[in-house]
């Protein structure tokens, strides 16, 4: 069943949504926007496609053909049982590129969709044009915010998550300066609304690699060790100054493996960034692209 918008949600959101069919369940996408270059902008946790509205809506405006996936169990993609790691999810993006006949494509991420969307790029390096980077890793770090390191502490961490919203619900003041307004806090949150609808929200938080005997380390290194492969691609990276979790040591870090990128530092923007300095960074995302 298709998960039916609240209005004032729809009003910010208003994408048609396609469906793709996977083993573990269906995972919806936008696509929407004119015959010019695919962007494919891929989120993190606990956020969704909804995430990528305002930049979906003014790149469509230009003609380019936006795709924005929702990771299985997140957004409005089904909400499989099923334990997804780093490795299943860069395969489902694989999978709906391939389905779609994409050939080329600019790539946006943002959060766990950097690791997932470099996953996808240094597999098909020749596919990649320009790499837009927003508060996000796709190489192992041991830093990691108490906020989180606490929702990682087995049984624990999962219920308080799952129970109390306490990953989705905190992120909708945590993640950003200015105060979110309510329409948008209900976008975010729209998708979580229940136990079951929370399993990926704690699955993720799981999956982040601390130890080479995590299962998704490996995946994790593959993706860091392939990012040689993409030094030639124009980057744009646009990075919020005031974020808890991908801080200022990680944008110095993808400086260091991207000398040649462009880098725009927003010092009051928060982890999502695209709420506190849409205005500003937009502009420059469609410039860059242009």
């Amino acid at each position: 069943m298709t998960p039916v918008l609240p209005p004032e949600v729809q009003a910010l959101y208003p994408f048609r949504s396609h469906w793709l069919e996977l083993p573990e369940g269906r995972m919806h996408y936008v696509d929407t926007g004119g015959d010019g270059p695919v962007v494919v902008l891929l989120h993190g946790n606990p956020s969704w496609s909804f995430l990528w509205r305002d930049l979906i809506k003014a790149l469509a405006a230009q003609g380019y053909r936006c795709l924005a996936p929702d990771h299985l169990g997140m957004g409005l993609s089904d909400k499989p049982a099923r334990y997804l790691g780093l490795a299943d999810r860069i395969r489902h993006v694989e999978t709906l590129l391939d389905t779609l006949g994409v050939k080329a494509f600019h790539l946006g991420v943002h959060d766990w969709g950097g690791a997932i969307g470099f996953g996808v790029a240094v597999r098909r390096p020749d596919a990649v044009r320009k790499l837009l980077v927003t508060n996000t890793a796709a190489f192992r770090s041991q830093d990691i915010p108490p906020s989180i390191a606490i929702c990682k502490i087995p049984c624990f961490g999962p219920f308080i998550v799952r129970a109390f919203n306490a990953f989705a619900w905190p992120a909708t003041f945590m993640a950003v300066n200015k105060p979110l307004p309510l329409p948008a806090k209900a976008g975010f949150l729209f998708p979580y609304d229940s136990f079951a609808n929370r399993r990926a929200v704690a699955n993720f938080v799981r999956d982040i690699p601390l130890s080479p005997r995590h299962p998704s380390y490996a995946a994790l290194t593959e993706v860091e060790t392939g990012l040689t492969r993409l030094l030639t691609k124009p980057m744009l990276i646009e990075w919020g100054g005031r974020d808890f979790c991908f801080n200022d040591k990680f944008l110095a870090r993808w400086r260091e493996l991207f000398p040649a990128a462009t880098v725009r530092h927003h010092a009051d923007a928060g982890h999502y960034l695209l709420e506190d300095a849409g205005s500003v960074i937009i502009p420059e995302v469609i410039e860059f692209l242009r």
